[in-house]
């Protein structure tokens, strides 16, 4: 790769000013993100985004850097001289599998595959962290910068934690930010409990037999079973009082036989996104689809297989983890949102908040922002400099007045 990541690193001196470190790390970290915006790869598949990562964390000096963690992802570790308490901040690699029509200077490079959520913004952000610790090392415990692949299937952060490598830097925090378009630009975006819904992806198999269209009564069509099916999960409430919690289904894909008119299908395939804001919500509900997939199956003579995909857990902020990010935002003057209720989509960082205390927060994109995963949609470069500095000064607030 011609391009010289380090470059970016060699220009940003966290030893100047505030006012200075944060005009050069805007600067500098903006054509950073640019760069990783051109060369967008799918979730698994981050080998040259990891290699782009690794040339410049090289340049940062942690005291230790594990590649290939959980596949592709990386983590980069600064040690204090003091044992105590040990933070992860971690930020999504992959792309996403849409074609990018903006004509930007810096246009994704990959057919059909663009950063259009905004993952090239959060690596910029903890590459401007990362510069920072190499010149500010934490007085005592330690930080480990970990970028995370596949975070939108919701496998990356499941093989990062399996990952035996991963016993030797297990945190006693964790942290982690998203971009959301629709709040104001800067605004911090937090709420105590759970943030982000759960959600999985189930795939309903049909079998029976095919038949001549002329002759459909001596086969075994699915597509009345299918569209029983449709009409039964669409007809499920949003809120379901026998849940207790926020419950949405929503068909994403259906596929019947073959594109031909002579042929009456055998075969079938359904696939459906379950969301819910509580886990026990999301088994009782997964209960329910796949009981009435079967039985409908079951009245039309059909064969079933039910298999389950990309699943997420809630991510759930502890209320210590919570305050950490609040203290952050205000003795930095950033406005504050509160939600009500958790968000309906789903984040893979919930794997790391069923385990360890920590915090998952949104900065705002700007209230006219084009959405996520839309082709319009292109990450606001203003924002790298307030994630480096709300993560900063959560390692600040949490290092600097533990010792052990």
């Amino acid at each position: 790769m011609e391009e010289d990541p380090a470059k970016y690193a060699g220009e940003i001196d966290g030893r100047q000013s505030d006012e200075e470190v944060n005009r050069k790390m805007n600067e500098k970290l903006t054509e950073f993100r640019q760069h990783l915006h051109s060369i967008p790869e799918l979730s698994g598949k981050e080998s040259a985004t990891a290699e782009y990562l690794k040339a410049f964390l090289q340049s940062c000096n942690p005291d230790d850097l594990i590649t290939n963690l959980g596949g592709t992802g990386i983590a980069a570790v600064y040690n204090g001289s003091i044992t105590g308490t040990r933070i992860l901040l971690r930020c999504d690699m992959d792309a996403v599998p849409v074609c990018e029509q903006m004509n930007l200077p810096y246009t994704s490079t990959m057919d059909g595959v663009s950063h259009k959520c905004g993952h090239d913004g959060h690596m910029a952000i903890m590459a401007g962290v990362a510069k920072w610790l190499s010149e500010n090392h934490p007085p005592t415990g330690a930080v480990v910068l970990l970028f995370q692949p596949a975070e939108e299937t919701g496998e990356g952060a499941i093989r990062v934690l399996k990952d035996p490598r991963f016993q030797e830097i297990i945190p006693d925090c964790v942290f982690a930010l998203h971009n959301l378009p629709g709040f104001k630009m800067g605004s911090i975006i937090l709420r105590d409990g759970i943030f982000a819904s759960a959600s999985r992806g189930m795939i309903i198999e049909l079998s029976g037999s095919s038949s001549h269209a002329a002759e459909p009564h001596l086969g075994r069509n699915p597509a009345l079973a299918i569209a029983r099916m449709i009409q039964t999960f669409n007809d499920l409430p949003v809120s379901d009082d026998s849940m207790n919690n926020i419950a949405i289904v929503t068909v994403t894909h259906v596929s019947i036989g073959e594109p031909a008119f002579g042929t009456s299908p055998g075969k079938g395939r359904l696939m459906v996104t379950l969301r819910s804001d509580n886990d026990e919500a999301m088994e009782t509900l997964s209960r329910w689809l796949e009981d009435n997939a079967r039985g409908i199956a079951n009245s039309c003579t059909l064969d079933s297989k039910i298999s389950w995909t990309e699943e997420f857990p809630v991510t759930e902020n502890s209320i210590e983890a919570a305050d950490s990010v609040r203290s952050a935002a205000e003795y930095l003057g950033l406005e504050i949102t509160q939600p009500d209720d958790p968000f309906p989509w789903s984040e893979d960082f919930g794997h790391f908040t069923m385990k360890y205390p920590g915090a998952l927060f949104g900065i705002g994109a700007g209230t006219h922002s084009p959405s996520l995963h839309s082709p319009e949609y292109d990450f606001p470069d203003e924002l790298i400099t307030t994630g480096v500095n709300v993560f900063r000064r959560i390692i600040e607030d949490l290092l600097n007045s533990t010792t052990t």
